[in-house]
């Protein structure tokens, strides 16, 4: 379960106690089931259907931040501008993108807008990003799929494109969403890109790319 959200007067949006930066406990925001909820619908909202949310994305997958906070009241009653906010601001895999923060403490301005870095299903196109790419990169999935994996590559199925992971980690973290038992292949992203195949960063730790032909990838030895 997520932590709560807490807001500290000076430094801002924080998760769990106390604020990291003052050591204030801060006032209290939204608690871990209501963040886990409020972060998915928004997650869903943002990357597959903005249109059941009530949202409209432009090309970029960008809506008014004053959209999605309409959307999030009318979908759960306690849930805010601040709320929202919260959400965006300490989501710790940075699955979200902003733009219009209007002071330090990351409170964002009723005319800023709202994206979902990466993990769309529906047709954007992403700006480029010249974030640079590590050598080796780690893709997280069931055993049940390595045969497949091994034939055909990494394919985008059914998002637009494949998500890679910076650490082993992270890749078996994504990996138990698909089974108990993860298998991390390793990906060799500085090949690719040798090979002009583009990556770009997304969020925190996240790695998209069109496709991962075998040839690019090995499985993890324990």
């Amino acid at each position: 379960m997520p932590d709560a959200v807490r807001r500290c007067p000076e430094d801002g949006f924080f998760e769990g106690e106390p604020c990291p930066v003052c050591d204030r406990t801060g006032t209290s925001v939204l608690d871990g089931p209501r963040r886990r909820q409020l972060s998915k619908f928004v997650s869903g909202a943002l990357r597959h259907f903005p249109e059941d949310a009530g949202i409209e994305l432009d090309e970029a997958g960008w809506t008014p931040f004053a959209s999605l906070r309409t959307a999030v009241k009318r979908k759960y009653d306690w849930a805010d501008g601040k709320a929202l906010t919260g959400v965006i601001a300490t989501d710790p895999k940075g699955r979200f993108e902003r733009t219009g923060v209007s002071d330090e403490s990351g409170t964002i301005a009723t005319d800023s807008r709202v994206r979902a870095a990466y993990g769309h299903s529906v047709d954007v196109t992403l700006d480029a990003t010249d974030d640079p790419v590590p050598a080796t990169l780690y893709h997280g999935t069931a055993p049940r799929n390595v045969a497949s994996i091994r034939e055909d590559g990494l394919q985008p199925m059914g998002r637009q494109t494949v998500h890679l992971s910076e650490s082993v980690a992270a890749a078996r973290e994504v990996g138990r969403r698909h089974g108990d038992t993860p298998v991390v292949f390793v990906v060799d992203a500085d090949a690719m890109q040798t090979d002009d195949r583009r990556i770009a960063k997304r969020g925190s730790e996240t790695y998209t790319t069109d496709r991962v032909p075998p040839a690019y990838l090995s499985l993890l030895e324990e």
